[in-house]
């Protein structure tokens, strides 16, 4: 049924090739083939790095493209040293088209093999998890070629590992189980609680759960928030309007420039509203954009909050009034002629919303997300500023615009970094991967979840089917699937594990947040090594 979903992508993308290079732009992937087939074979590129760069240092091999393993393959000869690392079982960015297969290739170029089998991370309750629950989920049967690594070691086993630990050097994870999905959540924050009151640093606790939905970060938060334990979330590839920060600074910006024409819809000054403020509910903040704020006059669009009748202002109470008013004459007061967006955005932040009362103050997430935004309204300005300049287009006005028709959505190397910041973090599970930092406890939600095993879908493309070692001719099966995702499974958990220094935690719920029995194999697989305790 979707064959024609295909051939319809396969037109689109034709034609927007063909486009590209009739008027000379460049996408992603005709800058790859551009600097692949073009740039990289001209004589004067090659003599411009080739003497620059002397050392190489390649970490994570294996979660690199068969593109880029080519060129440095290509590069390595001339290089005077150089120092290659590839993980054992891992690979997991497999769904961006990373090939550990295709990394493997590097090893015959080496002069030194070394392998470090030993964890520097793990204690070894831990490390007997680990091997307990890699036989736990290990699929009976031949190896399967899909994830076959020729590196020298069979596939799921180092074979300089050590042994594993004897029966009494390993444990079981804690458990935290609720009836429901909210009984769940209740349990992880107080366990979380717990932790920090035993002198467990809040930056060594990291949430992990196969998807971090908006509801699922938003609910733990606020249990984590009133038992003041501070939480951040980690998630780099959400775009910027997906951001209730971001909305909120842009709908402010709106405000306080009426000379562009765009009003905000009175749902979106309420969400900014509740935004911008600490301890105000969104009925309080309904009802204050529907009394002050009148986008159909001239000049500033906010009313005082003096005008409101004094019944209603007991309702919304004075002190968030004060709140407002502070904001409002903030925005109203004159500003310097031509202001760039940006400089307007970080003052927005740095006067007003991030100090004591307002909706930023001591808020993470919120200083990334602004951080971003503003980074992202400086590059828009140093690239598109001298040509709406030459047009006369106010540039604050076209980036929200733009912004809002989801046009820019920039990706920042700030957003990956993920370091320890005296916050629990709050994760999906392969971001946290991708992260490569170890922390001392470890939360896994929602372990009934088939969700654990699920490959990360792309509509358009299979990362093993359109891999360079699929056999042209075979076709991908059912089997082949399930094979995939119990594989990718073993490793996710193995790769989790191996960055927990002393203590996991489960959380475990009879039915999800829809209201069905969890029945997934990550479960299965800890009932069976409850079963292995208990006899």
């Amino acid at each position: 049924a979707q064959l024609h979903v295909y051939d319809d992508v396969q037109t689109c993308a034709a034609a927007f090739r063909a486009f590209c290079l009739r008027h000379n732009l460049l996408d992603f992937s005709l800058q790859v083939e551009v600097f692949r087939d073009i740039v990289w074979r001209l004589r004067e590129c090659q003599a411009l790095l080739r003497p620059a760069y002397r050392h190489l240092i390649y970490d994570n091999l294996e979660e690199d493209t068969p593109v880029a393993h080519d060129l440095l393959l290509e590069w390595l000869p001339g290089f005077d040293t150089a120092l290659l690392v590839y993980d054992w079982e891992a690979g997991y960015r497999r769904f961006l088209g990373a090939d550990p297969g295709s990394a493997c290739r590097f090893k015959a170029r080496c002069e030194q093999t070394l392998v470090f089998p030993e964890s520097l991370v793990q204690s070894r309750a831990i490390q007997g998890l680990e091997r307990r629950l890699d036989a736990a989920l290990e699929l009976p049967g031949e190896t399967h070629f899909l994830f076959d690594e020729p590196c020298g070691a069979p596939l799921g086993r180092n074979p300089e590992a050590p042994l594993a630990p004897e029966a009494s050097g390993w444990q079981l994870p804690e458990f935290v189980f609720g009836r429901f999905y909210p009984d769940m959540l209740d349990g992880t924050a107080r366990a979380i609680a717990g932790l920090v009151e035993n002198g467990v640093p809040a930056g060594e606790i990291v949430v992990l759960a196969p998807y971090l939905s908006d509801a699922l970060r938003f609910a733990l938060v606020e249990r984590l928030a009133a038992l003041d334990i501070p939480a951040r979330s980690h998630r780099p590839s959400r775009s910027l309007r997906e951001e209730p920060a971001t909305e909120c600074l842009l709908t402010l910006a709106a405000l306080a420039h009426p000379e562009w024409g765009i009003r905000p819809s009175h749902f979106d000054v309420a969400y900014a509203l509740l935004q911008a403020f600490q301890d105000v509910d969104l009925v309080r903040a309904q009802l204050l954009s529907e009394i002050v704020y009148r986008p159909k006059g001239e000049g500033a669009w906010l009313t005082s909050f003096d005008r409101i009748r004094p019944e209603v202002q007991e309702r919304i109470t004075y002190r968030l009034g004060e709140r407002y008013e502070k904001l409002r004459l903030w925005l109203a007061a004159p500003r310097e002629e031509g202001q760039p967006l940006d400089h307007f955005l970080s003052r927005l932040f740095g006067e007003v919303l991030s100090q004591p009362g307002f909706g930023f103050h001591a808020r993470y997430d919120a200083g990334m997300a602004a951080a971003n935004l503003i980074e992202s309204v400086r590059k828009f300005r140093e690239v598109a500023g001298p040509a709406l300049e030459a047009l006369e287009t106010p540039l604050g006005k076209e980036y929200l615009l733009m912004v809002q028709e989801g046009v820019i959505a920039a990706q920042y190397l700030g957003g990956w970094r993920l370091e320890a910041e005296g916050a629990v973090l709050l994760a999906p599970a392969y971001t946290f991967l991708m992260a490569n930092r170890p922390v001392e406890v470890q939360f896994w939600l929602d372990a009934g979840s088939r969700a654990w095993m699920e490959r990360l879908y792309q509509p358009l493309t299979h990362p093993f089917v359109l891999s360079r070692g699929w056999p042209e001719e075979r076709l991908w099966t059912d089997n082949d699937e399930y094979a995939s995702g119990r594989e990718a499974l073993r490793r996710l958990v193995l790769g989790l594990l191996r960055r927990c220094r002393s203590a996991l935690y489960l959380g475990l719920s009879e039915v999800n947040e829809q209201g069905y029995e969890q029945r997934g194999p990550l479960l299965a697989a800890f009932q069976r090594l409850l079963r292995e305790a208990n006899g």
